[in-house]
This record gives structure tokens, C-alpha cells and sequence, in this order.
């Protein structure tokens, strides 16, 4: 979360000021820089295509536990807490009547 802020204001300050304001290393931060994102935030991303296709084909009347039982049925092992946050991110939501 940190280094996300800095990586967002790092045209405003500079870094080794907003690192030090952090408490967090430069190194730590140009590490960060580097990485790959991990292996779950690849599979939320696949997961989050898969989602809204689901979505999609209801007509965007489903919700997360329909979504979830979509999942379910079609082999993705995923919990609805995980459903409800990547449908938030996506701003996928059900239609009301």
C-alpha cells in the first residue's frame, strides 16, 4: 500500500522523502518497482475476465452468490468474499428491480 502511494506521488515529492515520511527503505520501494506481480493477483485477474463474462451472460442480473455458483460449477475453487471483492473492483453489480 505504501509503495503504491509513493509510485502515485513520485512526480510530486521525491521518493526518498515519502519513503523516509513512510517509514519504508528505497531499496524496499525499487524492489517493489521490479517485481512481478504475485500469483494470486494473476489469478485475480483471470478470475475478474471470468466474472464478468458470467456477469455479462446473465444479462448483469446476477449477483455474487449466483456468480459464485457459477464459479462453482464450472470448477473454480474461490470463496464469496473473494466473488464480492473483485466484482467491486470491476464495478460489476446486479441489476434491481
Amino acid at each position: 500500500m505504501k509503495f503504491a502511494l509513493i509510485d502515485v506521488e513520485k512526480t510530486s515529492f521525491p521518493v526518498a522523502f515519502m519513503c523516509r515520511e513512510l517509514e519504508v527503505s528505497t531499496s524496499g520501494y525499487n524492489a517493489w518497482c521490479g517485481r512481478a506481480p504475485s500469483k494470486h493477483a494473476q489469478d485475480d485477474e483471470e478470475l475478474a475476465a471470468v466474472i464478468v463474462g458470467f456477469h455479462a451472460a446473465s444479462r448483469k442480473t446476477y449477483g455474487s452468490p449466483r456468480i459464485h455458483q457459477d464459479l462453482k460449477d464450472a470448477g473454480h475453487k474461490v470463496s464469496r468474499k473473494r466473488v464480492v471483492r473483485l466484482m467491486q473492483e470491476q464495478g460489476v453489480a446486479a441489476r434491481r428491480k
